[in-house]
């Protein structure tokens, strides 16, 4: 494999290996006071209702979380399949490949930094 197609992958596979290990954050929820009546225990004025769309909105995303990443992983495999035949000029299909793999990165770190 030529240096070049070498650069292109390395180039494409580092946004989304930093995006994974970014989530690894924990998240607190925003809404938690602490209450004197309650002897120091902490409460949250969040309403089951607004509870239960956070968590349907969760779910949501990590369902596209998790599509994106395997069309992100189909789309890095395919690349890597195309430069391994051909060590010459990158074809304009290939090109595209290397912005849907960036565009799909991108939202994958967009949403792994969203918290509900």
């Amino acid at each position: 494999m030529s240096r070049l197609s070498w650069s292109i992958f390395a180039f494409c596979t580092l946004p989304v290996l930093a995006s994974l290990a970014s989530s690894q954050q924990i998240h607190l929820p925003p809404s938690v006071s602490q209450s004197q009546s309650m002897g120091g225990m902490p409460t949250t004025t969040v309403d089951p209702v607004q509870k239960q769309q956070a968590i349907a909105a969760n779910q949501q995303r990590q369902v596209e979380i998790r599509r994106d990443t395997e069309k992100m992983a189909q789309l890095t495999q395919e690349l890597k399949e195309y430069l391994s035949k051909n060590d010459q000029v990158m074809s304009v299909d290939a090109v595209k490949k290397v912005d849907q793999i960036e565009k799909l990165a991108h939202n994958v770190k967009s949403k792994l930094k969203q918290s509900y």
